[in-house]
């Protein structure tokens, strides 16, 4: 029993050194990560940096393209719908 009392905490310790040296290199290890991903993150920021005029440009011209459509269309529709209005007109009022 008394070997065991002397025993058992020296394995302990070592268990515990062990257990914090594996910790100390997962930190570093997690730390070196870190700065990659940073790295990365940073240059992807930069690189949607460049090209979000690019986009905001195409958005510009898409919405104007689009108020552009709109309007002709608009007035083609209004044209047809004149013309056969007024024709239906004429034809009741012949009728008539």
């Amino acid at each position: 029993m008394e070997f065991l009392l002397q025993i058992l905490p020296i394995i302990i310790y070592i268990l515990l050194i062990i257990i914090i040296v594996i910790g100390i290199i997962l930190g570093i290890k997690l730390i070196i990560t870190i700065d990659k991903v940073d790295k990365l993150v940073n240059d992807v920021s930069s690189k949607v940096a460049e090209v979000t005029p690019i986009f905001d440009a195409f958005g510009l011209v898409s919405s104007k393209v689009g108020s552009i459509v709109t309007t002709v269309i608009g007035s083609v529709e209004n044209l047809f719908c004149k013309l056969f209005l007024r024709s239906k007109e004429m034809e009741s009022d012949e009728d008539e």
